[in-house]
């Protein structure tokens, strides 16, 4: 660790869809078309929602309790084939670079802790010219999906993080959960996919509403 050490954490993991990619509403247009691909009942905006950042099995069994288990994997076919049709219309929150290029500079280590798979996110990476930010990442599909702490125990242990001093930051509860299970802190985003009212019985530092709140909280707080 440089000389030059953060205010509070040494490491700060960010969540991916809702929090720093403005996918929400078109991974929930997905997911409902999916649904309906295979005659399941198409779930409610909120209900599908609900499911972003949980790993693909548990997101599928929550989102269409409906559909047979055994068509899962035709499920998620046709969810990964209308949000690849879709991809490249899914931006970077505006202000999102500034803020990383500004943590950077303070020497945080910068992590990614997602529900999306490996491919995903690197697909995702190089998409939105991310290459070489964050100094590491973690998938559901190679660890265990959220609110399980794995992804966040593996990051702390990859840089020698300890969880006092390491921050969770995510739109959902999953995210939050996440963080209380490893033992860090977190800070809730309301932007995303989760209503905010469900965010205050996991103790976050803090919640913010833009992206600006969210680059101020860091640069006053972290």
């Amino acid at each position: 660790m440089p000389e030059s050490r953060p205010r509070q954490y040494d490491l700060i993991a960010f969540d991916w869809d809702g929090t720093l990619f403005d996918s929400t509403k078109i991974i929930v247009r997905c997911i409902q078309q999916a649904v309906a691909d295979v005659g399941g009942a198409v779930p409610t905006d909120e209900a599908a929602a609900y499911v972003i950042g949980m790993g693909l099995m548990d997101a599928l069994a929550h989102a269409a309790p409906d559909v047979p288990r055994e068509r899962y994997a035709e499920l998620g076919s046709h969810y990964r084939k209308h949000y690849l049709a879709h991809q490249d219309d899914i931006t970077l929150f505006d202000g999102v670079l500034p803020m990383l290029a500004q943590l950077r500079e303070r020497h945080h280590w910068l992590a990614v802790a997602t529900g999306k798979s490996r491919r995903g996110l690197d697909e995702a990476l190089k998409s939105a010219q991310l290459a070489g930010v964050f100094d590491g990442s973690r998938t559901a599909d190679e660890t265990a999906g959220k609110p399980d702490p794995r992804m966040l125990l593996e990051l702390m242990r990859e840089f020698g993080a300890e969880p006092e001093r390491t921050l969770m930051v995510g739109d959902t509860t999953h995210d939050l959960q996440m963080a209380l299970n490893a033992g860090c802190a977190s800070l809730g985003v309301g932007y995303g996919a989760h209503a905010t009212d469900g965010f205050e019985a996991l103790s976050p530092r803090a919640v913010v509403h833009s992206v600006r709140e969210l680059h101020d909280w860091l640069l006053e707080n972290a």
